[in-house]
């Protein structure tokens, strides 16, 4: 139960930071996720699936793969660049995917008996070069965040809504609603008063089921299931009145056949659902010297420590980089006025914990490992099995 909130401290100090407001004042603030069967998050797993395999065989190796998922097809394209004697078959992990995630049945008119297309080549020479000389792989702005508002320190909208599409694929997988199918989204909205998470004012689901169970019975045990312990984890409760499950009154399939999917399209349910700036680059199917990923990993890192420290109770960390750069253009930190020690202590304790040249990166997180699969569903973000969430 998570009632521990220390809500006066919180008040006071989200009143100073990006929430200015007057007293009693309200607001919402609306984050949504997806199951690990959406068509977008099914071609994001496939991605990075390859990636591990290319990071297993060659732990320099370098990767840049993109899917598309529609009516049963799937699209395998990209670079990678390996030493000799690698050898991915991208076909089968992208299979194997597919039936992991219960795309089994033909009757979606996307399984793991589609066709697949694989237009894989080598990574550019003039990237590789980049590379090799421990420098960036591309150019871009990258924002971690953290905030006091979960024990995950993160934004309570998207924390709860990863929790409910986790919890919809536990019920689906072990057969405790055993009618569901894959693909779903959940959407909650939280009410803030001054500033502080006061109640969870909705909660939306969707979810495909068998035609044979009544809407009404989906509701009631989704409700039971997933989002009343869901919500109690987090100290909250809702009325069932509250739960809007599947809109439109039906839904029997989903899948690719029914919303074609694409790596990287998910970059704000990846990240913190949209309570915080996100920077311009997805992170399936790109190896860790791509500052995309490992650049927005490392400012979490970062966020996450100066507020796990007490440094701030809100922090938003910057950096960006061009193609070649070892260091970072860019290095800052925002704490919207949350601040518990000078700008300068705060800077100088980032750069204490953690060098973020890319090769500092990479070695001070340990990322040139196959460790990216499970990111690639429920966030990138506040999960503890992740080397750039360790409070140091």
């Amino acid at each position: 139960m998570f009632h521990e909130y220390k809500w006066k401290k919180i008040a006071t100090s989200l009143l100073q930071g990006r929430f200015l407001m007057t007293k009693n004042n309200l607001s919402t603030f609306t984050s949504e996720s997806v199951c690990s069967g959406h068509p977008d998050k099914i071609c994001d797993q496939i991605a990075d699936a390859i990636l591990d395999e290319v990071l297993k065989q060659d732990p320099r190796g370098r990767c840049a793969i993109e899917c598309l998922a529609a009516n049963n097809r799937l699209i395998i394209a990209g670079e990678i660049g390996t030493s000799d004697g690698v050898e991915i078959d991208f076909k089968k992990i992208a299979r194997e995917q597919i039936k992991r995630l219960g795309y089994t049945d033909p009757r979606f008119n996307f399984s793991d008996k589609s066709p697949i297309n694989v237009y894989v080549g080598k990574q550019s020479p003039q990237i590789a070069f980049g590379v090799k000389k421990k420098g960036a792989g591309d150019q871009g702005m990258m924002f971690g965040f953290a905030c006091i508002e979960t024990p995950e320190l993160m934004p309570l909208a998207i924390t709860i809504a990863h929790s409910l599409t986790k919890r919809i694929d536990q019920v689906r997988i072990e057969r405790i609603l055993p009618y569901l199918k894959p693909d779903g989204k959940s959407q909650v909205t939280v009410e803030y008063k001054n500033g502080v998470p006061e109640k969870v004012l909705q909660v939306v689901i969707a979810v495909p089921h068998d035609e044979q169970t009544k809407l009404d019975q989906v509701k009631q045990e989704i409700y039971k299931e997933v989002v009343a312990p869901v919500l109690e984890k987090y100290g909250f409760k809702i009325k069932i009145n509250d739960l809007v499950v599947n809109g439109t009154g039906m839904w029997y399939w989903g899948g690719p056949a029914s919303d074609c999917g694409l790596t990287g399209r998910k970059i704000v349910v990846d990240t913190y659902g949209g309570y915080a700036r996100v920077g311009g680059g997805c992170f399936s199917g790109k190896d860790p010297t791509k500052v995309d990923r490992s650049g927005a990993y490392a400012a979490r890192f970062l966020a996450k420590n100066i507020v796990a420290q007490g440094l701030a109770d809100k922090a938003e960390v910057r950096l960006a980089y061009f193609i070649g750069a070892k260091k970072p253009t860019m290095q800052d930190v925002e704490t919207f006025g949350t601040s518990k020690k000078s700008q300068q202590i705060i800077l100088s304790f980032m750069d204490k914990i953690l060098d973020t040249s890319v090769s500092g990166i990479l070695e001070g997180l340990d990322l040139q490992r196959p460790i990216y699969l499970p990111t690639a569903a429920y966030g990138h973000f506040g999960r503890d099995e992740f080397p750039w969430e360790k409070i140091v």
